[in-house]
């Protein structure tokens, strides 16, 4: 990039150095100052293109100001429809509920009531956490190592990252950490719960519910086996504990079914969603829970700004993806498409001690060699591509990748990072 250029963005970053908290993430490892964007691509002040392979950490599976979507939305404003509405009944929640229903929930055979508890995912999995408690009178919550449920003090405390989770700044209880799939090298880690589970000398008492992701996004991009999964859940079935799954990055088609459990088989007692259920990038979260479950009394887990109509518009019309399989399918052959490419990347680099991880459009490559995934993004941001790390250690290259790309911007932006992967190897040497 002109030295020039650099120059002024470096200028132009200062604003947000001198007046935004130091706690802003994101905008330094993207330093410059994004002001379009459009399906997967997004251009800064200079008019430099960049490949979006971030999507809003998810929340953008539809892409950038989605067409279909916006129409909707500036109908809905030019109209001086309602706009703000904490829980009354509106058209636009009522348009929302219906076709959740009719296209999501009833071709499932899933008869879970929907529960708006606030705008942003800590907030869905708190609720989660909360009615867990309250359906079975028990306190503890069983998470998982590696998990990432949110940042509010319940999902921290159901939460695996150590710098997370001192961010709270006081204990973190009421909860028990166990092994997630293929945490331990050798050993079964459900019959590992289930040993603490049965043993009245463990010190772990019978948990409210067990909560975990299918794919640990934030965590590394841990892909939970199917099988896994559905043993999971009988443990809970055995013991009368709630099973609850965080969706919220890995749901709304992600990994290439609406939910991401699906090819699971599961039927969890309640489900976490947010991110991309309003299909605009707009703040909207759902708490699914089944009909025994939906205990709480009116205005008992409340929001300013759980009635999100802007959201209910965009989201019942981002719900038309799902009324047949077609983009599901389309979802699932680019999946491999990135699978491959992933591995042909890992292969032809050994220098990265790589090992690709994940499923869907939640893939990444888990690298062995120390600092080398964070050169590799700050690489490719050079070259007009984002992307981020996940990962304890920051160790994996995580791939986030709009729904809605096609196959040129897939292969372009794939190009990308296998020439960045290349440049900061040769580097090395």
């Amino acid at each position: 990039m002109d030295t020039t250029v650099l120059d002024k963005q470096s200028t132009e970053m200062k604003v947000f150095e001198q007046y935004e908290s130091a706690v802003r993430s994101y905008c330094r490892s993207f330093p410059t100052i994004f002001t379009k964007a459009k399906g997967y691509k997004i251009w800064n002040t200079e008019g430099t293109e960049y490949i979006d392979f971030f999507a809003g950490a998810g929340a953008l599976n539809y892409g950038h100001n989605n067409p279909r979507f916006k129409e909707k939305l500036i109908e809905y404003i030019q109209e001086d429809n309602i706009t703000h509405s904490l829980d009354m009944a509106t058209e636009a929640k009522k348009d929302f509920l219906q076709k959740f229903h009719d296209v999501i929930l009833a071709p499932r055979h899933m008869d879970h009531k929907v529960m708006f508890p606030g705008p942003t995912g800590t907030n869905a999995v708190e609720s989660a956490l909360k009615i867990a408690r309250k359906v079975t009178g028990r306190q503890n919550i069983i998470s998982f190592t590696n998990a990432f449920h949110g940042m509010t003090v319940g999902s921290l405390a159901v939460t695996g990252n150590a710098t997370k989770r001192a961010g709270a700044g006081i204990p973190l209880s009421h909860s028990v950490t166990m092994p997630f799939d293929k945490y331990l090298d050798q050993g079964d880690t459900v019959q590992y719960l289930e040993r603490f589970l049965e043993d009245s000398g463990s010190g772990v008492d019978l948990p409210a519910a067990v909560i975990m992701e299918t794919v640990q996004g934030e965590g590394g991009i841990n892909a939970a086996d199917f099988e896994w999964m559905k043993r999971i859940e009988e443990v809970c079935r055995r013991w009368d504990i709630l099973l609850i799954v965080d969706d919220i990055q890995a749901g709304c088609g992600r990994t290439g079914t609406f939910f991401s459990f699906e090819p699971a088989g599961l039927n969890p007692d309640i489900i976490c969603l947010s991110k991309s259920i309003g299909g605009y990038g707009l703040p909207l979260a759902l708490t699914l829970m089944r009909p025994e479950y939906d205990v709480f009394t009116p205005g008992e887990h409340n929001g300013t700004f759980r009635g999100n109509n802007l959201a209910f518009v965009t989201a019942t019309e981002a719900l038309s993806y799902w009324e047949d399989d077609v983009f599901s399918k389309d979802v699932q052959r680019k999946s491999e498409k990135i699978k491959t490419a992933l591995e042909t990347i890992v292969q032809e680099f050994p220098q990265l001690k790589g090992k690709t991880r994940g499923r869907g459009f939640m893939q990444g490559i888990a690298c062995g060699a120390d600092g080398i995934a964070e050169e590799v993004c700050a690489e490719a941001f050079q070259r007009g591509l984002i992307m981020e790390t996940s990962g304890p250690k920051d160790e994996v290259v995580k791939l986030l990748i709009p729904l809605i790309i096609d196959d040129e911007g897939l292969d372009k932006g794939i190009n990308i990072l296998r020439d960045s992967v290349q440049a900061v190897v040769s580097r090395k040497q």
